[in-house]
């Protein structure tokens, strides 16, 4: 069984082989037995008529109807990796590809082989991830309906939005890139979501990026993609490694608003003709506890991106360079004994009527969420601070 590590670790080393292979052809296999060997023919084709010194790696995903002893007689490389997953498969396959390139396409006929050398000739002229561009050229009945106009625009869209990578099909599934620069992409990712991580890390890495437009036809046998299911962990992932959006940018529209309801609630402001008072106030103060700590989650998932996973973020690398340990503690302090003493207010007032009935609920009400925030931000700021002491080099 392959073993499945990072790209970052298992791909440090040169690129040494007796037949000076320049381009590697990865195609994952999971029970393509109607398409491998076609596939394995076509791309040899490709190559050998282009003159491109190459090999066809087929990296099996422990089919179960012959797919991987097809391949081989075709005359492709096998590699074997149990593990199911898209990225599983891809991760073996690049473990085990020896050309100075790789091109990567599916198993399933989709894909025009005869553009293998334009993906070379890319990657010859400097480019470090080259990618197809299926969405002008889509043969009739080749892509459901949803995935056209609904599913791929979305997510490209929702990708591009979070990580600025200019790639107009971010899932399309055959693209090459140069061998080199696995150890920077650091790929994990073992399902569909991989197409998406290759992108955001090259983007976030600032590889040169080149695209350009393939066709699409119709693919032979039965699809494995779960439309929804694949979808779903496409948008997670780009929600994941983006915390910005996912934490940050919410937890401040939700703390800004809250703090807005507060203000006005506190100074009873007449909107829409009357005033608002205990219970709009309670609604402010408890969405400015919970936009604090939004953000809070939001940082520290930016310090674990950054100090465990190599993730780069030029905003979080500004905030961390700007701001210390002391400056957290010191605006969590002030914030918590700013609530402490409205809570001290209200017990001298409790005293002052001889400890009888009290009206203060506006005051108590911003005093809890003062002692909150403040014991928020005070224990989050030290939650950085252990993140930060496991930094990479």
């Amino acid at each position: 069984m392959a073993s499945i590590q990072s790209t970052r670790k298992g791909l440090d080393g040169p690129v040494t082989s007796p037949l000076a292979i320049e381009v590697s052809v990865v195609i994952p296999c999971l029970n393509e037995a109607e398409n491998i060997e076609e596939c394995v023919r076509r791309s040899r084709a490709a190559l050998d008529e282009a003159g491109i010194v190459g090999e066809v790696v087929v990296a099996d995903n422990d089919s179960d109807d012959g797919s991987a002893e097809l391949a081989a007689a075709a005359g492709a490389r096998v590699v074997h990796e149990r593990r199911r997953g898209y990225g599983s498969a891809y991760l073996a396959g690049f473990a085990a590809a020896r050309g100075e390139y790789i091109v990567m396409l599916d198993a399933d006929m989709t894909y025009p082989f005869q553009d293998i050398p334009r993906f070379v000739e890319e990657l010859r002229a400097g480019a470090q991830l080259v990618m197809g561009d299926r969405m002008d050229n889509i043969q009739p009945g080749a892509m459901h309906w949803m995935h056209r106009y609904i599913g791929n625009p979305v997510l490209s869209g929702t990708l591009n939005l979070f990580f600025r990578t200019g790639v107009r099909d971010a899932h399309c599934g055959m693209r090459g890139f140069r061998r080199d620069v696995l150890p920077l992409l650091d790929l994990r990712a073992t399902g569909m979501e991989f197409a998406s991580e290759m992108v955001i890390r090259a983007s976030k890495e600032k590889l040169d990026i080149r695209e350009f437009p393939i066709a699409y036809a119709p693919r032979g046998g039965e699809s494995k993609l779960s439309r929804f299911r694949d979808g779903w962990r496409h948008l997670r992932f780009l929600l994941v490694h983006s915390p910005t959006h996912l934490f940050i940018v919410p937890g401040a529209i939700v703390l800004l608003v809250g703090l807005l309801i507060s203000a006005v609630a506190l100074s009873q402001l007449p909107i829409f003709g009357r005033a608002w008072n205990l219970h709009t106030l309670i609604a402010g103060e408890l969405m400015s506890v919970v936009g604090v700590q939004i953000v809070a989650l939001g940082l520290c998932a930016h310090a674990y991106g950054t100090y465990f996973m190599g993730e780069k973020d030029p905003w979080f690398d500004r905030m961390r360079a700007r701001f210390r340990l002391e400056h957290g503690l010191m605006l969590g302090g002030s914030i918590l004994v700013a609530g402490l003493v409205a809570g001290a207010v209200i017990v001298a007032i409790w005293i002052d009527r001889g400890f009888g009935a009290l009206s203060e609920e506006r005051l108590a009400v911003t005093a809890a969420a003062l002692v909150i925030i403040g014991l928020q931000i005070f224990f989050s700021s030290f939650l950085l601070s252990i993140l930060g002491l496991r930094r990479r080099a």
